[in-house]
């Protein structure tokens, strides 16, 4: 990766944490939706990423969020379970396609080779931010709809977002 690479994808991940820090924690659809778009930093770094190097940009940008949404390492958590599980499903779909270079993005993997890699992931994460916020068994249903809006909700914002990128 080059040093002009590497800084679009800083910004990039700067960028949805500005936006999920000032926008997108204030916006909740019917009390079920939330969007945690800031997971597309991750979601959308270069398949050939070091290993180590994700999850410490995972950790970094879920911590961001703890620290300003005050919730305690549960974004650090569920986002380093993401970045930790990541090169396992592009290896997967690079290995189910016959192919030898993964690139990620909508208009490189085709749109449903897209939501077969972001949408396991973001409903992975969201599953693992919800579960720990839960206090007992008795919210389960409310936590399994706030679940599957949530995922709902944020695959198809990061969807419209990079189809309005210019990568």
């Amino acid at each position: 990766m080059s040093l002009r690479e590497a800084i679009q994808y800083s910004l990039m991940i700067l960028l949805y944490l500005f936006l999920q820090i000032f926008f997108m924690r204030n916006l909740v659809l019917f009390n079920y939706a939330f969007c945690f778009i800031y997971i597309a930093g991750i979601l959308l770094l270069p398949a050939d990423i070091n290993r180590m190097y994700l999850l410490l940009i995972g950790f970094a940008t879920g911590f961001t969020i703890d620290v300003f949404s005050n919730t305690f390492g549960m974004h650090a958590s569920a986002t380093v379970m993401i970045a930790y599980l990541r090169p396992f499903l592009i290896q997967y779909q690079m290995d189910a396609k016959g192919s030898e270079r993964a690139e990620v993005g909508i208009r490189s993997q085709g749109f449903g080779s897209f939501l077969g890699y972001i949408l396991p992931l973001i409903f992975i994460h969201h599953t693992m931010l919800f579960l720990m916020e839960m206090n007992n068994f008795s919210m389960i249903l409310y936590t399994m709809l706030r679940i599957a809006a949530s995922t709902l909700f944020t695959t198809i914002l990061i969807v419209i977002l990079e189809l309005f990128s210019k990568r």
